[in-house]
């Protein structure tokens, strides 16, 4: 009897020591495949694959708002003191963003031109910042349906004070001088508040009108004439002188290579990318896809595609 008693207890304590044995090696095998992603997170960068095999021309791809251009600025930077790239193409696809930030895109490419050729090919949308940063090449080349231009500058001011009202919340302002508050969302903006906004926004555009009649050589009245924000195609910017070619990808590589005076097909390299970044962008196209699948579940099944757009 006693016999089989211990074996009925080693037979329902066998599962548990399995249960135990598997959740420790999932334990260790998690905790071991974290280890191999810092160590190859931090262990030296990739580089996306060239197309050809000959003198090197580097690529630059400014995608997306422009708010963070330290990844664009460290690549022009990089192939400004490397030598065996003859010429840098820098693809813009951007519908504009923050002023400075793109300032210091076209400072940056500005400054890389000087020592090598540096052609902008804009794709679909390169417009307000995205074509401000362009100004800085040698050499600009839209695509006839590019969406370009809208030579501008905005600042939008919510108010909320009607809805805090409702709500029952009331705020308190102390403050060092009059304008400390300036875009104060809680209250109707005063109007000597408007004026000095007002200001600023014009000293910008002045100094992105001067931008343009510089690097396109057109006199500051000409360009002031179309710098009221309107967008326009590649081939109306052509007509105004704003690129100077129409053509895709390819034929920026090409007049690159012409004006570097590269014979035969030349190698594209790509900036050298941080491990780390890659794995933040796969996340973030994960976020987004699960964002989107979330909103399709909200919106109903009958609209499989709620938000469309095209030309």
């Amino acid at each position: 009897m006693q016999e089989l008693r211990t074996r009925k207890e080693r037979r329902y304590a066998h599962p548990l020591l399995v249960a135990l044995a598997t959740i420790g090696g999932f334990t260790i095998l998690i905790t071991l495949a974290f280890f191999l992603l810092i160590l190859w997170t931090t262990k030296g960068v990739v580089t996306r694959p060239s197309l050809y095999h000959g003198e090197k021309i580097g690529v630059v791809d400014i995608k997306g708002l422009i708010t963070e251009p330290e990844a664009s600025l460290n690549a022009l930077r990089e192939f400004r003191y490397n030598r065996e790239v003859k010429a840098v193409v820098i693809r813009i696809d951007s519908p504009g963003g923050a002023v400075g930030a793109s300032q210091e895109l076209y400072e940056e490419i500005s400054r890389l031109n000087q020592e090598k050729p540096v052609v902008a090919s804009l794709g679909t949308v390169a417009a307000s910042g995205g074509y401000y940063a362009s100004l800085g090449a040698r050499h600009i080349v839209a695509n006839p349906g590019t969406v370009t231009a809208s030579i501008g500058v905005i600042i939008k001011v919510p108010n909320i004070e009607n809805l805090l009202e409702k709500l029952g919340i009331k705020t308190t302002v102390v403050k060092s001088g009059v304008f400390k508050d300036l875009g104060s969302i809680t209250r109707d903006m005063a109007e000597d508040e408007r004026t000095l906004l007002q200001e600023i926004m014009q000293d910008i555009q002045n100094q992105f009108v001067m931008a343009v009649s510089r690097s396109r050589n057109i006199p500051e009245e000409q360009v002031s004439t179309i710098a009221d924000g309107r967008i326009m195609t590649g081939r109306q910017a052509l007509d105004a002188k704003l690129v100077d070619q129409l053509g895709n990808f390819s034929v920026a590589v090409d007049k690159a290579a012409s004006l570097a005076k590269i014979q035969g097909r030349p190698e594209l390299v790509y900036p050298r990318k941080d491990r780390l970044s890659i794995i933040r962008g796969l996340l973030q196209e994960e976020g987004v896809k699960i964002l989107g699948n979330a909103l399709r579940r909200l919106l109903g099944s009958s609209t499989e595609n709620p938000i469309s757009y095209g030309i």
